[in-house]
């Protein structure tokens, strides 16, 4: 995991070549994603640079940009290429490689095959930029798991970096986006889809349910991930997610012989998301962690949060807040490397709105329309709350064999389906790990209903945020929002709150376009929170403006 900063000159521009330390001036604002060690490199001819700051993971030793067989092949990284061996000894086996860091791959298998489409031959999460005899290229991961954007300069040159703050202030009045996933760039093709699954066609997931193939390629996404020679720990919230993430990976590091760590965070050691992971840590054996914030702390690291999040969306602040103070803890502790469970909610269905999808074919489309967008908010949030502080997320479900299976399940399989009493979210993925025999989870745990992180870490939290929020915006600075901000325009104080805090960080509107929303669909109120939803056993859909109770800090901590 690192920070890549990358400028290409396109040859039909003529634009002047861009000065190497103005570029290492810039990658510089991502320092906190690398903080190891630096490196960069210059073409010699096209002026074309690639700068990285490392977070050592793999082959702790090695700087980066790495070198092919020549000194002008080089290539920056940020993501792990779960693979490597196997290219290594199949693909790449007459080359003689130097290191044995997996990013290494990338520019040999380029050497070869000259062509984007390679990305295919990748099994893992990158954004990357590589130079080979003068030839640019930059690639995302199917999707987008690694952040990355890019932009267009008054002068043609082209600008790539894991994150916007890298490169706003210079193509912020010209063109400034996110890279698009499952896409690879080169001069004079533009943007290229190398990945095109057949689910891409939602009428073409039909198949029937598997549940001893969907189970055992989940455990085997889970266990590629621990690949690390840096200390590794999960994120343990108590959902559904996050628990079969931490029993899988519990007990392939038990068998390994690697220290077992999980973390969860709430705002009191009475939190839903704290109780139910503290279960499922005594469960699975975990040397466990809480680690509890109060509404103040939360409130406190908010303008720091939106500058290192760069989103305005409510739904990824709200959510990230408790994971950045909880990746801070974890890095203080060495660990640079978590497992986490985002993904299966967009996979499975399994936000309470799904429940009001009002057909099949619906709940298909939305599901895929979720997975599309992962980069937008779950992937963001994960990447850029941890990495803040220096910490590499991991996510199972989103991996290749995995989404295959699980997507090209019909849908009706996933729909929710009454289970003692009421009908459940997710029931496909929570039938193939409901195994008598050696069980991963506690019932109880298997089956619990679903709670947005946000509202897991304690309802408080919300509740306390939307109160403050209401209390720093005025209905006249309200009702004058669309005319402050026309695009993505704020609909409640809270939005209009976080809206201001972004817009003095990141002013130009191409930042402000790079920023989706998240909305559930089929429910009436906006409100992202699960507790919005009619059938949450807790649901405020009428009532969302109960006053925050105070919590106990953050600086203590439990062991279960």
């Amino acid at each position: 995991m690192c920070g890549i900063f990358a400028v290409c000159h396109d040859p039909s521009s003529q634009c002047p070549k861009y000065d190497l330390e103005k570029a290492k001036e810039h990658s510089l604002r991502q320092f906190h994603r690398g903080p190891d060690c630096r490196g960069w490199y210059v073409h010699p001819e096209t002026g074309d640079i690639l700068v990285h700051e490392r977070l050592a993971i793999m082959d702790l030793s090695c700087t980066q940009p790495l070198q092919g067989s020549s000194e002008h092949h080089q290539v920056v990284h940020n993501g792990e290429i779960y693979n490597h061996g196997a290219l290594r000894k199949n693909e790449l086996a007459e080359k003689q490689l130097r290191t044995h860091c997996d990013s290494e791959v990338i520019i040999f298998l380029y050497e070869q095959l000259r062509d984007g489409n390679f990305c295919n031959l990748l099994d893992g999460v990158f954004a990357f930029a590589l130079i080979c005899d003068g030839e640019f290229m930059a690639a995302r991961d199917p999707l987008g798991v690694k952040q990355m954007y890019y932009g267009l300069d008054k002068e043609g040159r082209h600008f790539f970096s894991n994150e916007m703050k890298s490169i706003e202030d210079i193509t912020g009045e010209t063109k400034l986006a996110p890279f698009p996933p499952g896409h690879y760039f080169q001069p004079g093709k533009g943007f290229v889809r190398y990945y095109q699954p057949l689910w891409f066609d939602h009428r073409l997931c039909t198949k029937e349910a598997d549940l001893t193939l969907l189970r055992q390629t989940f455990v085997d996404a889970t266990i590629k991930r621990l690949m690390s020679d840096a200390p590794i720990a999960i994120l343990l919230s108590g959902g559904l997610d996050s628990s079969l993430v931490s029993a899988i990976a519990a007990r392939e590091m038990r068998r390994l012989g690697l220290p077992i760590h999980s973390f969860a965070v709430g705002v009191d050691a009475n939190s839903p998301d704290i109780v139910a992971a503290r279960k499922v840590a005594q469960f699975i054996g975990t040397n466990h962690h809480e680690v509890h914030f109060t509404l103040e702390e939360g409130i406190a690291i908010l303008e720091k949060l939106v500058w290192h999040l760069e989103t305005y969306d409510v739904t990824s602040i709200r959510a990230s807040t408790p994971m950045y103070i909880l990746s801070e803890y974890i890095r203080k502790m060495g660990i640079k490397v978590v497992l986490s469970g985002e993904g299966s909610d967009e996979i499975f269905g399994g936000y309470l709105y799904f429940h009001n999808a009002p057909n099949e074919e619906e709940f298909q489309k939305e599901t895929i329309e979720r997975v599309l967008h992962l980069y937008t908010a779950d992937c963001l949030r994960a990447d850029k709350s941890c990495m803040a502080h220096s910490v590499e997320v991991r996510v199972p479900f989103l991996d290749k064999k995995f989404l295959d299976v699980s997507i090209m399940t019909k849908p009706s399989e996933k729909q929710p389906k009454a289970f003692n009493g009421r009908n459940v979210e997710k029931y496909l993925i929570r039938k193939a790990f409901d195994v008598e025999e050696d069980p991963y989870l506690p019932r109880e745990i298997l089956w619990r209903q679903k709670e947005q992180f946000s509202d897991g870490v304690g309802y408080s939290w919300i509740d306390g945020l939307m109160n403050h929020c209401a209390s720093q915006i005025t209905d006249e600075e309200l009702s004058r929002a669309a005319a402050t901000f026309p695009i993505n325009t704020p609909h409640s104080k809270e939005a209009l709150f976080m809206r201001k805090i972004f817009h003095k960080h990141f002013p130009s509107d191409e930042a402000a376009r790079t920023v989706r929303k998240w909305i559930p669909k089929w429910q009436a109120n906006q409100d992202p929170s699960g507790r919005a939803s009619m059938v949450h056993v807790n649901s405020i859909a009428t009532s969302m403006d109960k006053p925050a109770p105070h919590s106990i800090p953050h600086g203590r901590t439990q062991h279960a």
